[in-house]
């Protein structure tokens, strides 16, 4: 952990004192919602660093489960099978990313039907859009649904507008 623009730092701080009390008020939430298992507190002496954080046994009503952090926190919640996971999943009214690891073809199928999210990534990890490369929007709460650097990204700059004229 440390400065973001040394290459050998795997995390590094968040934006602003706002940002990190946030996170922290999540983390303070997620250990009554949950068990604390990892992390759990500011790190370092000075900047804006939170230690990754995984708080496991999570209710999927939790508030840690139902909204977004923007920080390194993870909230675990066992399913009972990949159908109930999906469900999880979509049982949120965010969705900006998602991911789901598994060499079952019919699951990836699945995935790709029934897991409403923004960004699907398929045996990755679901952060890191390429930039350049794909183009990324949530789902829901989560944005527009359109899709930065996509082609229907450009049409929210645009207005639509119906004339209607009688002419005799």
């Amino acid at each position: 952990m440390g400065e973001a623009d040394q290459p050998d730092n795997y995390m590094g701080p968040v934006i602003n004192e706002g940002a990190l009390r946030s996170i922290l008020n999540y983390i303070d939430v997620g250990k009554k919602e949950g068990r604390l298992i990892a992390g759990g507190s500011a790190a370092g002496s000075g900047g804006y660093f939170v230690q990754p954080t995984v708080i496991a046994d999570v209710d999927s009503k939790a508030r840690i489960f139902q909204e977004e952090i923007f920080g390194p926190v993870l909230a675990v919640t066992k399913a009972r099978d990949f159908d109930h996971a999906i469900e999880l999943a979509n049982n949120s009214e965010y969705g900006l990313t998602g991911a789901v690891f598994t060499n079952n073809r019919e699951k990836i199928r699945k995935a790709r039907e029934q897991f409403f999210v923004g960004n699907l990534y398929i045996n990755r990890k679901c952060t890191g859009a390429m930039v350049g490369a794909h183009p990324f929007g949530g789902f829901n709460m989560s944005g527009t649904d359109s899709k930065a650097g996509g082609p229907d990204y450009l049409l929210q700059f645009l207005q639509a507008k119906a004339i209607g004229e009688k002419v005799s």
